[in-house]
Protein backbone atom coordinates (compact mmCIF):
# COMPACT_ATOMS: atom_id res chain seq x y z
CA UNK A 1 0.00 0.00 0.00
CA UNK A 2 1.39 3.66 -0.81
CA UNK A 3 0.00 6.21 1.33
CA UNK A 4 0.35 10.28 0.54
CA UNK A 5 -0.62 12.82 2.53
CA UNK A 6 -2.31 15.67 1.92
CA UNK A 7 -0.53 18.59 4.37
CA UNK A 8 -2.80 21.16 5.03
CA UNK A 9 -1.94 21.42 8.67
CA UNK A 10 -5.40 20.90 10.91
CA UNK A 11 -6.98 20.01 7.67
CA UNK A 12 -4.13 17.28 6.63
CA UNK A 13 -5.15 13.97 5.17
CA UNK A 14 -3.95 10.23 3.50
CA UNK A 15 -4.53 8.90 0.66
CA UNK A 16 -4.27 5.04 0.87
CA UNK A 17 -3.30 3.70 -2.57
CA UNK A 18 -3.21 -0.36 -3.39
CA UNK A 19 -4.86 -3.43 -4.93
CA UNK A 20 -7.84 -5.07 -2.78
CA UNK A 21 -8.04 -2.15 0.08
CA UNK A 22 -11.83 -2.33 -0.75
CA UNK A 23 -11.76 -5.61 1.66
CA UNK A 24 -9.69 -3.50 4.29
CA UNK A 25 -12.36 -0.36 3.70
CA UNK A 26 -13.96 -1.09 7.23
CA UNK A 27 -10.68 -1.71 9.09
CA UNK A 28 -8.98 1.88 7.90
CA UNK A 29 -12.40 3.78 7.77
CA UNK A 30 -12.41 2.69 11.67
CA UNK A 31 -9.60 4.88 12.78
CA UNK A 32 -10.75 8.17 10.70
CA UNK A 33 -12.77 9.73 12.65
CA UNK A 34 -13.40 8.81 15.65
CA UNK A 35 -17.58 8.75 15.22
CA UNK A 36 -19.09 5.41 14.65
CA UNK A 37 -22.29 6.43 12.68
CA UNK A 38 -21.81 7.09 8.92
CA UNK A 39 -24.10 7.92 5.55
CA UNK A 40 -22.47 5.68 2.46
CA UNK A 41 -23.74 7.84 -1.02
CA UNK A 42 -23.47 6.01 -3.75
CA UNK A 43 -25.33 6.03 -7.52
CA UNK A 44 -27.18 3.10 -8.88
CA UNK A 45 -24.72 1.78 -10.76
CA UNK A 46 -21.96 1.76 -8.34
CA UNK A 47 -24.88 0.60 -5.24
CA UNK A 48 -25.21 -2.44 -7.90
CA UNK A 49 -21.68 -3.62 -8.03
CA UNK A 50 -20.01 -2.70 -4.69
CA UNK A 51 -22.68 -1.31 -1.73
CA UNK A 52 -23.13 -4.53 -0.23
CA UNK A 53 -19.94 -5.13 0.00
CA UNK A 54 -18.87 -2.19 1.59
CA UNK A 55 -21.76 -1.83 3.91
CA UNK A 56 -20.78 -5.53 5.06
CA UNK A 57 -16.74 -4.40 5.56
CA UNK A 58 -18.23 -0.95 7.34
CA UNK A 59 -20.46 -3.73 9.64
CA UNK A 60 -18.01 -5.82 10.58
CA UNK A 61 -15.52 -3.22 12.05
CA UNK A 62 -18.56 -2.10 14.27
CA UNK A 63 -19.88 0.64 12.16
CA UNK A 64 -23.23 1.74 11.87
CA UNK A 65 -24.50 2.89 8.13
CA UNK A 66 -27.28 3.94 6.49
CA UNK A 67 -27.22 4.19 2.59
CA UNK A 68 -28.37 6.77 -0.01
CA UNK A 69 -28.51 6.27 -3.76
CA UNK A 70 -28.85 8.14 -6.38
CA UNK A 71 -29.30 7.89 -10.57
CA UNK A 72 -26.06 7.82 -12.05
CA UNK A 73 -25.33 10.48 -14.44
CA UNK A 74 -23.68 13.95 -14.55
CA UNK A 75 -27.18 15.82 -14.86
CA UNK A 76 -27.76 14.57 -11.11
CA UNK A 77 -25.58 16.19 -9.62
CA UNK A 78 -27.58 18.76 -8.83
CA UNK A 79 -29.87 20.48 -6.24
CA UNK A 80 -32.74 18.17 -5.89
CA UNK A 81 -30.36 15.12 -5.65
CA UNK A 82 -28.39 17.00 -2.72
CA UNK A 83 -32.19 17.32 -1.18
CA UNK A 84 -33.32 13.94 -0.97
CA UNK A 85 -29.85 12.98 0.57
CA UNK A 86 -30.45 15.71 3.27
CA UNK A 87 -33.56 13.97 3.85
CA UNK A 88 -32.23 10.87 3.83
CA UNK A 89 -29.39 11.81 6.94
CA UNK A 90 -32.41 14.03 8.98
CA UNK A 91 -34.60 10.37 8.59
CA UNK A 92 -31.36 8.43 9.52
CA UNK A 93 -30.46 10.90 12.58
CA UNK A 94 -27.11 11.60 11.47
CA UNK A 95 -25.58 14.14 13.37
CA UNK A 96 -22.35 16.32 13.79
CA UNK A 97 -20.86 13.46 14.80
CA UNK A 98 -21.61 11.39 11.83
CA UNK A 99 -19.78 11.16 8.97
CA UNK A 100 -20.79 10.82 4.98
CA UNK A 101 -19.01 8.19 2.80
CA UNK A 102 -18.50 9.10 -0.67
CA UNK A 103 -18.35 5.74 -2.98
CA UNK A 104 -18.41 6.52 -6.66
CA UNK A 105 -16.87 8.82 -9.23
CA UNK A 106 -16.20 12.31 -10.04
CA UNK A 107 -20.14 13.24 -9.92
CA UNK A 108 -20.63 11.37 -6.04
CA UNK A 109 -17.36 12.83 -4.97
CA UNK A 110 -18.72 16.39 -5.76
CA UNK A 111 -22.04 15.80 -4.53
CA UNK A 112 -21.74 14.30 -1.51
CA UNK A 113 -18.66 16.17 -0.80
CA UNK A 114 -21.17 19.40 -0.90
CA UNK A 115 -23.43 17.90 1.21
CA UNK A 116 -20.39 16.53 4.21
CA UNK A 117 -19.83 20.75 3.79
CA UNK A 118 -23.23 21.67 4.58
CA UNK A 119 -25.13 19.32 6.28
CA UNK A 120 -25.13 20.67 10.20
CA UNK A 121 -22.45 23.11 8.98
CA UNK A 122 -20.21 20.34 7.98
CA UNK A 123 -19.98 16.65 8.92
CA UNK A 124 -16.35 14.30 8.66
CA UNK A 125 -16.13 12.77 4.83
CA UNK A 126 -14.76 9.67 3.68
CA UNK A 127 -13.60 9.26 -0.07
CA UNK A 128 -13.52 6.26 -1.66
CA UNK A 129 -13.39 6.86 -5.56
CA UNK A 130 -14.43 3.57 -7.77
CA UNK A 131 -13.27 5.38 -11.18
CA UNK A 132 -10.04 6.53 -12.88
CA UNK A 133 -11.35 10.40 -12.29
CA UNK A 134 -12.19 10.08 -8.93
CA UNK A 135 -8.95 8.06 -7.82
CA UNK A 136 -6.46 10.52 -9.36
CA UNK A 137 -8.62 14.03 -8.94
CA UNK A 138 -11.87 14.57 -7.86
CA UNK A 139 -11.64 12.51 -4.65
CA UNK A 140 -8.72 14.50 -3.36
CA UNK A 141 -8.15 18.46 -2.85
CA UNK A 142 -11.43 19.47 -1.30
CA UNK A 143 -13.13 20.70 -4.26
CA UNK A 144 -17.12 19.94 -3.98
CA UNK A 145 -19.95 21.36 -5.84
CA UNK A 146 -23.57 20.83 -8.01
CA UNK A 147 -24.35 22.37 -11.27
CA UNK A 148 -26.72 25.04 -11.44
CA UNK A 149 -26.45 27.01 -14.93
CA UNK A 150 -23.53 26.21 -15.29
CA UNK A 151 -20.92 23.56 -14.03
CA UNK A 152 -19.89 23.50 -10.34
CA UNK A 153 -21.64 27.12 -9.97
CA UNK A 154 -22.81 26.33 -6.20
CA UNK A 155 -19.95 24.37 -4.12
CA UNK A 156 -17.45 24.72 -1.62
CA UNK A 157 -13.70 23.86 -0.46
CA UNK A 158 -14.29 20.78 2.37
CA UNK A 159 -11.88 18.11 2.52
CA UNK A 160 -12.14 15.01 3.71
CA UNK A 161 -10.61 12.81 6.35
CA UNK A 162 -9.28 9.99 4.54
CA UNK A 163 -8.92 8.82 0.68
CA UNK A 164 -9.24 5.22 -0.09
CA UNK A 165 -7.97 4.43 -3.89
CA UNK A 166 -8.34 0.63 -4.86
CA UNK A 167 -7.69 0.36 -8.49
CA UNK A 168 -9.30 -3.13 -8.49
CA UNK A 169 -12.79 -0.78 -8.56
CA UNK A 170 -11.37 0.11 -12.36
CA UNK A 171 -12.34 -3.80 -13.37
CA UNK A 172 -15.95 -3.06 -13.66
CA UNK A 173 -15.45 0.40 -15.51
CA UNK A 174 -16.63 0.74 -19.22
CA UNK A 175 -14.49 1.98 -21.43
CA UNK A 176 -15.27 5.35 -21.82
CA UNK A 177 -14.80 5.60 -18.00
CA UNK A 178 -10.95 4.67 -18.36
CA UNK A 179 -11.11 7.28 -21.12
CA UNK A 180 -12.36 9.83 -18.59
CA UNK A 181 -9.78 8.99 -16.61
CA UNK A 182 -6.75 8.50 -19.09
CA UNK A 183 -7.82 12.80 -20.26
CA UNK A 184 -7.12 13.45 -16.93
CA UNK A 185 -3.99 11.85 -16.23
CA UNK A 186 -2.48 13.27 -19.91
CA UNK A 187 -3.43 16.84 -17.72
CA UNK A 188 -1.18 15.92 -15.06
CA UNK A 189 1.81 15.00 -17.60
CA UNK A 190 1.07 18.15 -19.57
CA UNK A 191 1.21 20.56 -16.29
CA UNK A 192 3.31 19.17 -14.37
CA UNK A 193 5.74 15.97 -15.28
CA UNK A 194 7.57 15.52 -18.86
CA UNK A 195 8.24 11.71 -17.59
CA UNK A 196 4.84 10.75 -16.93
CA UNK A 197 3.83 11.86 -20.71
CA UNK A 198 6.70 9.91 -22.18
CA UNK A 199 5.65 6.74 -19.85
CA UNK A 200 1.93 7.14 -21.43
CA UNK A 201 3.29 7.56 -25.05
CA UNK A 202 5.37 4.26 -24.63
CA UNK A 203 2.95 2.25 -22.41
CA UNK A 204 -0.47 2.24 -23.69
CA UNK A 205 -1.16 -1.42 -24.31
CA UNK A 206 -0.07 -2.19 -20.43
CA UNK A 207 -2.34 0.99 -19.55
CA UNK A 208 -5.58 -0.36 -21.51
CA UNK A 209 -5.30 -3.80 -20.03
CA UNK A 210 -4.91 -2.20 -16.71
CA UNK A 211 -1.60 -3.88 -15.95
CA UNK A 212 -1.41 -3.38 -11.73
CA UNK A 213 1.96 -1.69 -11.67
CA UNK A 214 1.37 1.10 -14.50
CA UNK A 215 -1.88 1.83 -12.35
CA UNK A 216 -0.31 1.94 -9.45
CA UNK A 217 2.37 3.97 -10.97
CA UNK A 218 0.44 6.40 -12.80
CA UNK A 219 -1.93 6.31 -9.83
CA UNK A 220 0.17 7.38 -7.30
CA UNK A 221 2.14 10.06 -9.49
CA UNK A 222 -1.37 11.89 -10.36
CA UNK A 223 -2.06 11.44 -6.33
CA UNK A 224 1.51 12.99 -5.36
CA UNK A 225 0.91 15.46 -8.24
CA UNK A 226 -2.17 17.06 -7.05
CA UNK A 227 -1.49 16.72 -3.27
CA UNK A 228 1.35 19.08 -3.41
CA UNK A 229 -0.23 21.64 -5.63
CA UNK A 230 -2.84 21.36 -3.30
CA UNK A 231 -0.71 22.04 -0.16
CA UNK A 232 0.51 25.00 -1.76
CA UNK A 233 -2.91 26.59 -3.20
CA UNK A 234 -5.92 24.79 -1.22
CA UNK A 235 -8.56 27.56 -2.63
CA UNK A 236 -7.43 27.84 -5.89
CA UNK A 237 -6.10 31.80 -5.91
CA UNK A 238 -3.01 31.01 -7.79
CA UNK A 239 -1.05 27.69 -8.75
CA UNK A 240 -4.27 25.42 -8.21
CA UNK A 241 -5.71 27.16 -11.67
CA UNK A 242 -3.38 25.14 -13.45
CA UNK A 243 -5.42 21.70 -12.74
CA UNK A 244 -7.71 23.36 -15.13
CA UNK A 245 -5.88 22.69 -18.15
CA UNK A 246 -8.37 21.34 -20.69
CA UNK A 247 -11.49 22.76 -18.84
CA UNK A 248 -12.57 26.16 -19.74
CA UNK A 249 -13.26 24.67 -23.25
CA UNK A 250 -13.83 20.86 -21.75
CA UNK A 251 -17.04 22.37 -18.93
CA UNK A 252 -18.11 24.21 -22.00
CA UNK A 253 -18.27 21.35 -24.21
CA UNK A 254 -19.69 19.54 -21.64
CA UNK A 255 -22.53 22.11 -21.00
CA UNK A 256 -23.57 22.54 -24.69
CA UNK A 257 -23.96 18.97 -24.88
CA UNK A 258 -26.18 18.89 -22.32
CA UNK A 259 -23.52 16.10 -20.66
CA UNK A 260 -24.61 13.37 -23.08
CA UNK A 261 -20.49 13.68 -23.73
CA UNK A 262 -18.47 12.42 -21.58
CA UNK A 263 -16.32 14.56 -19.20
CA UNK A 264 -12.84 13.05 -20.55
CA UNK A 265 -13.79 13.49 -24.26
CA UNK A 266 -14.48 16.96 -23.23
CA UNK A 267 -11.72 17.69 -21.64
CA UNK A 268 -9.06 16.02 -24.35
CA UNK A 269 -10.85 18.55 -26.95
CA UNK A 270 -10.59 21.41 -24.25
CA UNK A 271 -6.74 19.88 -23.99
CA UNK A 272 -6.02 19.88 -28.04
CA UNK A 273 -7.83 23.25 -29.05
CA UNK A 274 -6.22 24.80 -26.05
CA UNK A 275 -2.63 23.72 -26.92
CA UNK A 276 -3.83 25.49 -30.20
CA UNK A 277 -4.76 28.67 -28.38
CA UNK A 278 -1.00 28.74 -27.21
CA UNK A 279 0.46 28.19 -30.73
CA UNK A 280 -1.75 30.64 -32.10
CA UNK A 281 -0.17 32.65 -29.42
CA UNK A 282 3.48 31.85 -29.85
CA UNK A 283 3.70 30.42 -26.31
CA UNK A 284 4.41 27.13 -27.35
CA UNK A 285 6.27 24.89 -30.28
CA UNK A 286 4.57 22.98 -33.00
CA UNK A 287 7.06 19.62 -31.38
CA UNK A 288 4.95 20.36 -28.43
CA UNK A 289 1.58 20.89 -29.65
CA UNK A 290 2.04 18.01 -32.34
CA UNK A 291 2.73 15.41 -28.68
CA UNK A 292 0.12 16.46 -27.38
CA UNK A 293 -2.66 16.57 -30.09
CA UNK A 294 -0.22 12.64 -30.99
CA UNK A 295 -1.14 11.19 -27.26
CA UNK A 296 -4.99 12.13 -27.12
CA UNK A 297 -5.48 10.17 -30.52
CA UNK A 298 -3.03 7.05 -29.80
CA UNK A 299 -5.42 6.60 -26.97
CA UNK A 300 -8.48 7.34 -28.81
CA UNK A 301 -9.76 10.33 -26.35
CA UNK A 302 -11.67 12.08 -29.05
CA UNK A 303 -14.27 10.76 -31.07
CA UNK A 304 -16.29 13.33 -33.39
CA UNK A 305 -17.91 16.25 -31.63
CA UNK A 306 -20.43 17.97 -33.41
CA UNK A 307 -20.78 21.05 -31.80
CA UNK A 308 -21.24 24.38 -33.39
CA UNK A 309 -18.31 26.86 -32.51
CA UNK A 310 -20.54 29.67 -31.43
CA UNK A 311 -22.70 27.85 -28.86
CA UNK A 312 -19.22 26.64 -27.11
CA UNK A 313 -18.11 30.86 -27.70
CA UNK A 314 -21.51 31.54 -26.07
CA UNK A 315 -21.20 28.72 -22.97
CA UNK A 316 -17.44 29.77 -22.39
CA UNK A 317 -18.85 33.68 -22.24
CA UNK A 318 -21.50 32.64 -19.55
CA UNK A 319 -19.07 31.14 -17.36
CA UNK A 320 -16.67 34.73 -17.46
CA UNK A 321 -20.35 36.48 -16.55
CA UNK A 322 -20.70 34.51 -13.34
CA UNK A 323 -16.65 34.97 -12.38
CA UNK A 324 -16.86 38.89 -13.41
CA UNK A 325 -13.62 38.80 -15.39
CA UNK A 326 -12.18 37.63 -18.86
CA UNK A 327 -11.84 34.09 -19.33
CA UNK A 328 -9.09 32.81 -17.98
CA UNK A 329 -6.77 30.09 -19.59
CA UNK A 330 -4.30 27.38 -18.51
CA UNK A 331 -2.01 26.81 -21.90
CA UNK A 332 0.95 24.48 -22.23
CA UNK A 333 4.28 25.99 -22.60
CA UNK A 334 5.99 22.63 -23.01
CA UNK A 335 5.40 19.31 -21.92
CA UNK A 336 5.62 19.69 -18.25
CA UNK A 337 5.34 23.69 -18.05
CA UNK A 338 1.95 25.71 -18.32
CA UNK A 339 1.38 29.46 -17.74
CA UNK A 340 -2.12 31.09 -16.62
CA UNK A 341 -3.12 33.96 -19.02
CA UNK A 342 -6.36 35.10 -20.61
CA UNK A 343 -7.45 34.85 -24.18
CA UNK A 344 -10.32 37.25 -26.22
CA UNK A 345 -13.26 35.14 -28.01
CA UNK A 346 -11.79 35.99 -31.34
CA UNK A 347 -8.37 33.85 -30.31
CA UNK A 348 -10.23 31.55 -28.70
CA UNK A 349 -12.72 31.36 -31.98
CA UNK A 350 -9.77 31.00 -34.04
CA UNK A 351 -8.93 27.74 -32.55
CA UNK A 352 -12.49 26.28 -32.38
CA UNK A 353 -11.88 26.49 -36.52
Amino acid sequence: MIKIKVNLGERSYPLLIGHGLIDALGFEIAKYPKNKKFMLITDANVNKLYSGRVMNSLKENGLSANLAVIPAGEKYKNIEQAKKIYKECIKNELHRDSSIIALGGGVISDLAGFVAATYMRGVPLVNIPTTLVGQIDAAIGGKTGINFEAKNIIGSFYQPKLVIIDPNFLKTLPEGEIKNGLAEIVKYSVIKDANLFRFLEKNKQKIMELDKNSLLKVISRCCLIKARIVEKDEKENNVRVILNYGHTIGHAIEKVSGYSILHGEAVAAGMLIEARIARLLNLTDEKSEMRIENLIKKYNLISKIKIKKQSILKAIQLDKKIARERTRFVLPVKIGKVCITHVSSDTAGRALG
